[in-house]
């Protein structure tokens, strides 16, 4: 059976790391809004009713609707084995992907520190200064966090890929995209983590959407995002 998952067509954002899950598993799905349109999300959420999502991404798949990244991954991680069969694993996975997704909001908080509802340009000022205690204070201490989560491992648990591993790869990419002066300063510090990233973009799931068209680039209309002005060694 086909899932289908709606997220906003014309951008990686928050529906990445749910993709990557998919593709790294192989698991059938649609990504409807890049079949059908913006629009045609808008109205799929329209008519949902009781226990409906509060905004993209979300997954319709096995009789379910689910929403919120880490909500999605812990499901498609048990019903699918993207996770261990611990409970203690499976509860630390999710506590992993938590922080990320905390990490994921304070990114989008560099380039909208004031409101989201404006232009980045009505905040930049606002921004700069943002950007500057993100890089040399919140970004190191959360890359030290997944650091040790490794624990000098291949990967976060169990011998095998989980989907705490793919969004690890996601986040890497996004902050390489959005601060590639200040990764290259960083990334030594964290050779567990640049491994990581390497083996999950070699796993054949992972590695045939990477070169496929269903991956699309990152953006200025996304979350990591690249304002030369907001990156610095």
């Amino acid at each position: 059976m086909s899932c289908d998952l709606w997220y906003w067509p014309g951008i990686q954002g928050r529906g990445e790391f749910v993709r990557l899950a998919l593709e790294g598993g192989g698991i059938a799905y649609r990504d409807r809004a890049r079949e059908e349109g913006a629009e045609a999300l808008l109205d799929d959420m329209e008519t949902r009713q009781d226990r409906t999502p509060f905004a993209p991404p979300y997954l319709d798949c096995d009789g379910l609707v689910i929403a919120q990244v880490a909500n999605i991954l812990m499901y498609l991680g048990e019903r699918h084995g993207l996770a261990p069969s611990s409970i203690a694993d499976r509860l630390w996975l999710n506590q992993i992907q938590l922080t990320i997704t905390d990490l994921v909001a304070e990114v989008h908080d560099v380039h909208h520190p004031v409101a989201t509802g404006d232009y980045y340009e009505d905040q930049k000022p606002e921004a700069e200064r943002t950007a500057a205690q993100f890089r040399n204070e919140r970004l190191p201490k959360f890359l030290t966090y997944f650091e040790d989560a490794l624990n000098g491992a291949d990967w976060l648990v169990d011998h095998r890929w989980t989907y705490a591993d793919t969004s690890l790869f996601q986040l890497f990419e996004g902050l390489r995209y959005m601060f590639p002066q200040r990764m290259v300063t960083l990334e030594p510090n964290y050779p567990g983590l640049v491994a990581l990233h390497g083996r999950v973009a070699a796993l054949p799931g992972i590695r045939a959407y990477l070169k496929s068209d269903r991956r699309l680039a990152f953006n200025e209309d996304g979350i990591f995002r690249h304002y030369p002005e907001l990156d610095a060694a």
